[in-house]
């Protein structure tokens, strides 16, 4: 076995051999020697950032250039004034609750309720729908029905009066320009 083993791989040395380019003397004076790459190691080191002052800043810079001066606009929010919306709801206390304290409670969330209806309608609108019944031409029916459909986030109860047996709850919603034309272009 190492004798066969020996004779492939001489054989094959002698196959690759003879594919090998022959170089003449005349040409190999011709051939252009390459010097070895050399690869040297870089080191990175960190950088470090120290904060500087304006003067020394100001005296690194040769031609002493000078600093775009910021313009300070003021914010959008000084630009306008804010929507007010402000409604009284209104809520009656119910004469049969075990307490006055139960009563003006009811009442006031009843106000409080009527408020967030009246702000409703005011921002988003009423959906009204009728219908009437009509019978040898005389109305025999007649129905009208309203839908409200809002959300109303952030308003604010400026004053509750409890009067009476009713109880009135004045209601007040601010509200940005730019919230107030996205609100009436989805109407």
């Amino acid at each position: 076995m190492p004798k066969t083993l020996l004779i492939s791989v001489l054989l094959s040395a002698l196959l690759f051999a003879d594919d090998a380019p022959k170089n003449t003397p005349e040409e190999a004076k011709t051939l252009q020697t390459v010097d070895p790459i050399v690869v040297t190691p870089v080191v990175v080191q960190p950088v470090v950032v120290a904060p500087v002052s304006e003067e020394e800043a100001n005296n690194a810079c040769p031609q002493k250039m000078q600093k775009p001066q910021r313009q300070m606009n003021k914010p959008e929010t000084e630009n306008y004034k804010k929507i007010r919306i402000n409604v009284v709801g209104q809520g009656v206390a119910p004469t049969m609750t075990s307490s006055p304290a139960q009563a003006y409670a009811l009442a006031k969330r009843a106000a409080i309720a009527d408020a967030y209806r009246l702000m409703a309608e005011k921002i988003k609108g009423v959906r009204i729908e009728g219908s009437d019944k009509i019978k040898n031409m005389m109305v025999m029916r007649s129905e009208v029905r309203t839908f409200v459909d809002a959300v109303i986030a952030e308003a604010e109860i400026i004053e509750t009066i409890f009067k009476d047996g009713l109880c009135e709850v004045e209601m007040e919603l601010s509200i940005d320009p730019k919230q107030w034309r996205s609100i009436l272009a989805s109407r």
